[in-house]
C-alpha cells in the first residue's frame, strides 16, 4: 500500500510517496531530497504525533489558561488528553514553563503553560 504525504520537516514541502507493507510496516520512501523527510515519513507512518495547544479556565479569572505538550504526543492520546484537560483546575501564579499536568496519561509528556497568569 501506498501513502502520500508532504514533508513538514523543512521549507521545501517536499511530496513523499511511502510504501507500507500489509502490516503496516514501512517498507521504503520515494521524493525526499533530504534525511529529515526520511525520519518524518517513517514517523508518520509508524507512530504518528502531535503538538496538542488548550484552553485551561480559571476560577475567578476572565482569561483562560493556554498550555501545550511539551513534546508530541502519540495521535491516539490526543482525544483522551482533552478530556482529561477538562477536569484540571490550575492554581494560581502560574508562569510560562511551569508544569501544570506531569506526565499525562503515563505518556512521558507534561502539560505546560504557555502564559503568566498572576495571583488574583
Amino acid at each position: 500500500m501506498k501513502k502520500a504525504l508532504v514533508c513538514i520537516s523543512c521549507p521545501m514541502g517536499c511530496r513523499l510517496e511511502a510504501e507500507l507493507g500489509e502490516q503496516g510496516e514501512f517498507l521504503g520512501l520515494s521524493g525526499n531530497h533530504c534525511a529529515r523527510g526520511a525520519a518524518y515519513a517513517r514517523q508518520e507512518c509508524l507512530a504518528p504525533t502531535r503538538m496538542v495547544t488548550a484552553l485551561l479556565p480559571v476560577h475567578g479569572v476572565a482569561t483562560p489558561l493556554s498550555v501545550r505538550t511539551d513534546k508530541p504526543l502519540p495521535k491516539a492520546q490526543i482525544f483522551p488528553c482533552l478530556e482529561y484537560l477538562k477536569t484540571v483546575k490550575p492554581i494560581l501564579p502560574v508562569r510560562i514553563g511551569d508544569i501544570i499536568v506531569p506526565d499525562i496519561l503515563h505518556s512521558g509528556v507534561n502539560i505546560i503553560a504557555t502564559r503568566n497568569l498572576p495571583s488574583r
